[in-house]
Formats: C-alpha cells, structure tokens, sequence
C-alpha cells in the first residue's frame, strides 16, 4: 500500500500541533521593574514587529513610561526604554535607553542587563527608577505562583 506523502504531512502536523505546552520554546519577554512614590512595580513587554503600536504607560501624574522589545530582523534587534514627561503641549522625551538583543545580562549583577536608571521630574522634583532583565514567559509565569 503506498504512503501519500499529503497524508503523512497532514498527519505529522497536526500531531505537532498536540504537543504539550512543556516543549514548546518559551517566548522571551522584557521584565522592566520601576519605583515611583516609594512603590515598585513590573512592566512585561513582548516581541513586537513595529515600534509604532507600542503605547507608553502612565507613571504617578507626569512620567509616561515606554518599552519596546524587536528581536527581529536579527541585524537590527534592540530592546529600546523611553521616558517621557507630561507637558501641556504634549509628551516630552527625556530619557531614552537602548540595549543590544540579545542583552549582556549577568548573573551576579543585581539590575540586570540594564543596570540601575534614575530619571528626575524637571518641574515636581520626583524621581523614577528602573532596572530591565530579559525573561521568559513560563519563568515569569511559575515566579508568580510562588
């Protein structure tokens, strides 16, 4: 009897298909944590194809905080940390930060691969900081259950 090579295919695939969740890659994410008014918290920031549909988050009432992660095409990757003020005539940039993909992140060092940043309210005198490292989803989502 001979073997339809379409049926195999279809066959193979959708077997593939049923493989549990365990193998499959787990997709990287940006883990950026930030401080402000004395409270900290985490922005996850996946792949995106274009930096354009990413929207910065509010900070506290003046700082809008932005983390676009592109790790493709392979040449141009980056993982790029924008912090803007909030101005009566709109956003302000005035701080921007721009990592390698995949970044250099050290395990012993305490802020991963970003280091610690700090960025001052030039009108109401508050400070924000933050420290980014590269994740995993299935690590970040076994982190939370504990």
């Amino acid at each position: 009897m001979p073997i339809h090579f379409s049926r195999l295919a279809a066959a193979l695939l959708a077997c593939s298909s049923a493989l549990p969740a365990a193998f499959a890659a787990p997709a990287e994410q940006v883990l950026c944590h930030y401080t402000y008014g004395g409270e900290t918290k985490t922005l996850a920031a996946l792949p995106v194809d274009s930096p354009y549909a990413v929207k910065a988050i509010d900070i506290g009432s003046f700082f809008h905080f932005r983390v676009v992660f592109q790790n493709q095409p392979v040449g141009s990757a980056s993982i790029k940390v924008y912090t803007y003020a909030d101005r009566d005539d709109g956003p302000l940039l005035i701080h921007q930060a721009t990592f390698a993909y995949p970044p250099q992140q050290h395990l012993a060092a305490p802020y991963g691969f970003s280091g610690l940043h700090s960025v001052h309210e030039p009108v109401r005198d508050g400070e924000l900081q933050y420290w980014c490292e590269l994740s995993t989803q299935k690590r970040a989502a076994q982190e939370g259950k504990r």
